[in-house]
Parts: structure tokens; C-alpha cells; sequence
């Protein structure tokens, strides 16, 4: 058993079962808002990196306080459900994992580039319709873990220079982590929404600036940021997660 692997299992130790009446009900709304507007404005160029790394401690200071339990019982391999529905991990992860390049990744700098602390999760997709090319139909994308809806984008537009496409951050309280999920066609969720591994949330698709472009296949970009002790998002390396997490075809029922 490798480092990495013994260091994903330990993360996941004293994992609760999180459900939909232990999310608070007060100022999950606005820390939700704010959360989303700190994105946008490191998009747009509005907050320099010092401040956004301010706002984002603030802010997830919040949150983490709003979820606190004093017990996390542990759990299985069944806490993941790998998130492309009618696919499995080692025929749609992208390099077999090797495309995670975590080094020098900035969340709070829009000029820092180079990096790709995520893992691309590629579907059969030759005419670049967005639909499955064994079915004709979208491919659903799942929560990888149970957690709170942050903040999602669903406006993109073909003509735009922005990378992300339309995306979703989910904030897993129990993990103590961020999931992002970019470059969907269609997003099924909203902020402050709690949801559970394996939900629906969005439908594969290609919008963002680069995943747009016809030499890129269609593909889920998701990327995990572990919050360390100072409250700041580091990469964490999911390859192993999703090689054991829970797999979903069409037939299953949620």
C-alpha cells in the first residue's frame, strides 16, 4: 500500500453520515452568497490575492462552525460514488490519473496558470453533442460525496472566454473540503441544496473557454481542495477515491 493511499484512507476516518437535517438552516444562505460572489469576483479581477484569501477564511470559518458534530462515525468505500454515471473510473479517468499537476495551483490569483490539480473524466462523445455516443443521451454527473451546495454558474455562453464553463462547488462538512465541478452543460442544483453521494447534479457537457474548443473531447473536470488548519484550500489527489468509490448505471434508482 503506497503513502498516497494510506493518506486517503486516514483523510476519510471519522467520516460522518451526513444528512439533510443537520444543515443549518439560518445563515447557510448568506454564507452561501458570499462564497459565490468571492469567486466570481477572483474571476472577474475585482479582489486581489491577499483579500480573497482573507474573504475565503472568513467565510469558510462560517461554514465550518455550521456543520460542527462531536462524533463522525467512520464509514466504507461507499461513502464515494463515482461521479459519471454509466462509466467506470479506469476507462473515463483521463491519463489513468496522471493529468492531477498540482504544483503551483493559486485558487485566490486568476493570473497563476500552468497547473491542473483535477482529474478529467472523459466520455464516448466523437460528434461533440454533449450525448453519449452508446445511448444518445446525456450523461448524468453524481456527487462524489455528500455535501452542501456553495455556489454554481449556469450562464456560460458558447462565445465566452471564461474557462470554467458552467460549475458547481460543493462543500463536504465532514471531509472538511471543497469539490468542484466543472465545464457541465446543464446544472440541476442550487446553492444552499444538500446532497447526497450519488445525486444528480449536473449533465456532462463541454462549456469553458478551452473545453469548448473541437480538440477537446467532452469531460467532467473535478477538482477536491482539502482546507488545512489556517482554513486555506491545498489539491488533494482523488485518483484513489474514485478508483473505489461506488460505481452507478442507468438501472439504479436513487
Amino acid at each position: 500500500m503506497t503513502v498516497k493511499r494510506i493518506a486517503g484512507i486516514l483523510l476519510i476516518i471519522a467520516v460522518s453520515a451526513w444528512t439533510s437535517e443537520k444543515v443549518p438552516t439560518g445563515e447557510t444562505a448568506e454564507y452561501c452568497a458570499a462564497f459565490n460572489q468571492l469567486q466570481l469576483d477572483i474571476r472577474d479581477g475585482n479582489i486581489s490575492p491577499d483579500s480573497a484569501r482573507n474573504a475565503f477564511r472568513v467565510i469558510m470559518g462560517n461554514l465550518r462552525a455550521s456543520f460542527q458534530s462531536d462524533s463522525c462515525p467512520s464509514v466504507d468505500s461507499a461513502y464515494f460514488v463515482y461521479p459519471v454515471r454509466d462509466y467506470l473510473p479506469r476507462e473515463s479517468i483521463g491519463g489513468r490519473g496522471r493529468g492531477y499537476r498540482p504544483k503551483g495551483f493559486d485558487l485566490f490569483d486568476r493570473e497563476v496558470s500552468g497547473s491542473h490539480p483535477a482529474h478529467d473524466l472523459f466520455i464516448k462523445d466523437k460528434d461533440q453533442d454533449n450525448l453519449d455516443d452508446r445511448t444518445w443521451k446525456p450523461v448524468d454527473i453524481l456527487s462524489f460525496s455528500p455535501g452542501i451546495v456553495l455556489a454554481t454558474e449556469t450562464g456560460w455562453k458558447y462565445d465566452s472566454e471564461l474557462r470554467g464553463g458552467n460549475w458547481i462547488w460543493i462543500y463536504d462538512p465532514c471531509l472538511d473540503g471543497l469539490f468542484y465541478y466543472a465545464h457541465n452543460n446543464i446544472v440541476q442544483v442550487q446553492p444552499g441544496q444538500w446532497v447526497k453521494a450519488g445525486d444528480k447534479i449536473a449533465e456532462v457537457g463541454r462549456s469553458g473557454y478551452n473545453a469548448y474548443k473541437k480538440r477537446s473531447p467532452t469531460h467532467l473536470h473535478l477538482m477536491y481542495l482539502q482546507l488545512n488548519s489556517d482554513g486555506l484550500p491545498e489539491p488533494y489527489n482523488t485518483y484513489d477515491w474514485m478508483i473505489n468509490a461506488v460505481t452507478k448505471d442507468g438501472m439504479d434508482v436513487e
